[in-house]
C-alpha cells in the first residue's frame, strides 16, 4: 500500500527548503538542468505548502501556474511571480522528458530564476495559516 502524502504545510515547507538546499548544490556542481528541477521543485512544495495551509484539498500536479493559480486567491499580490513560474516550470519539463528539443537552462538562468522567486518563498511562508 502506498503511504499517503502529508496534509501538513509544514511538512511540505521542510521538503521545500532541502530541495532549496539541492539548487544550491546542483549550482555549486556546474548542474544547471539538475538546480533548474529542484527548483522547480521547491517551489511547487512552498506553494502546496501554502495551500494546504488555506485548507486546499491536495492534488498531485507539477503545473506551477495552476498552483499560483489556486494561491493568488489567498494572496493576489502572488501575481507578481507568475512570470518566473512560467520560466521554472519549463526547468521541470526539460529535466522530465528528455525527449524535448532544445537547450537546457544556463547556470545564470538558474540563479536568476532563484532569485525571481525568494519572494514568493519568503510570502508563502510568512502567509501560511
Amino acid at each position: 500500500m502506498m503511504p499517503k502524502e502529508s496534509r501538513y504545510a509544514d511538512d511540505w515547507f521542510r521538503i521545500g527548503e532541502k530541495d532549496l538546499v539541492r539548487v544550491q548544490r546542483a549550482l555549486q556542481d556546474g548542474d544547471p538542468e539538475l538546480a533548474g528541477f529542484c527548483l522547480q521543485q521547491a517551489v511547487e512544495k512552498f506553494l502546496k505548502g501554502f495551500l494546504l495551509s488555506k485548507g486546499w484539498k491536495l492534488r498531485r500536479i507539477h503545473d506551477l501556474k495552476a498552483l499560483l493559480d489556486d494561491a493568488a486567491v489567498y494572496d493576489p499580490s502572488l501575481e507578481e511571480f507568475r512570470a518566473a513560474c512560467q520560466r521554472i516550470s519549463r526547468y521541470y519539463m526539460l529535466e522530465r522528458y528528455p525527449l524535448m528539443i532544445g537547450g537546457g537552462p544556463t547556470l545564470e538562468e538558474v540563479r536568476e530564476a532563484l532569485e525571481a522567486v525568494r519572494g514568493l518563498i519568503e510570502r508563502v511562508k510568512a502567509g501560511r495559516s
